[in-house]
């Protein structure tokens, strides 16, 4: 080659590399204010797994906040503004749902002390007891602990607290328990997770103790992540991605305190 021509091209800059592949994105919606499953700043179990899962797909997490109200769903999902919401109950009507990754059970909570934890329905304490549960609205008999309690003709002694709560505050969900803790009920039936999160971070010691099934009605539910119908390929690809991190996912349930049936 001639010396000026291979001066020429020794002069040259090199040839710019092709930009990379835009890294995939995983659109997730959650409540922004819902302790223990997410807030904003990403402290929840279903933010831990969302990353979990975003790392196992090679992709990042995109949030679209929402709170979790009536609409949820409708306004989130189903108009497109994210893929997957992260723990629904199984065969949710709404969505299509993986393979459940957890399952978890209703429990009381009481405070630490001498008398035995309630464990049943049929505990006769429950006559006298000031109890405290979670109500949708105005539909209590909608919860399934109201049900089993009005069934028995327990329900002059039953608090109700929204599950929607005073939204201003953090994680309004956990107000029953913030209650339980200040003495303001003796006795709450609650969701397991909201339980175990609390317990673990309460100045008061709270005993849990599993609600047994009361005939029929059992008080454990399997929990799965909720995708648009129609959308299996990512159904499957989640339920792959949650299979290789099965051991990750137990371990994330237990650093909540997710009471396991």
């Amino acid at each position: 080659m001639p010396p000026l021509l291979l001066a020429l091209l020794l002069s040259l800059p090199p040839a710019a590399e092709p930009p990379p592949e835009p890294r995939r994105v995983l659109r997730v919606c959650a409540d922004p204010n819902n302790l223990p499953f997410s807030n904003q700043k990403g402290e929840g179990l279903e933010n831990r797994l969302a990353e979990l899962l975003a790392q196992e797909l090679d992709a990042r997490v995109e949030y679209t906040w929402w709170a979790q109200r009536r609409g949820f769903i409708r306004n989130t999902l189903k108009a497109g503004l994210c893929d997957v919401v992260m723990g629904v109950p199984r065969d949710y009507e709404l969505t299509l749902t993986t393979r459940p990754y957890y399952r978890s059970t209703y429990v009381f909570v009481t405070r630490e002390g001498k008398a035995p934890p309630v464990r049943s329905f049929d505990d006769a304490r429950l006559r006298t007891l000031r109890i405290g549960l979670h109500v949708v609205g105005d539909d209590a008999a909608a919860v399934p602990p109201a049900h089993a309690l009005s069934r028995r003709g327990i329900v002059d002694n039953v608090r109700g607290y929204s599950v929607y709560g005073d939204y201003t505050k953090d994680s309004p969900p956990l107000d029953l328990l913030r209650a339980l803790e200040k003495g303001e009920v003796d006795v709450a039936i609650i969701w397991g997770p909201l339980a175990g999160y609390y317990a673990k971070q309460s100045a008061v010691k709270l005993r849990l103790a599993p609600v047994a099934p009361a005939g029929p009605a059992s008080f454990a539910f399997d929990i799965s992540l909720g995708v648009r119908r129609g959308e299996r390929a990512l159904k499957a690809e989640l339920e792959q991605a949650l299979a290789r991190r099965r051991r990750e996912v137990r371990a994330l349930l237990a650093d909540y305190g997710v009471p396991r049936p």
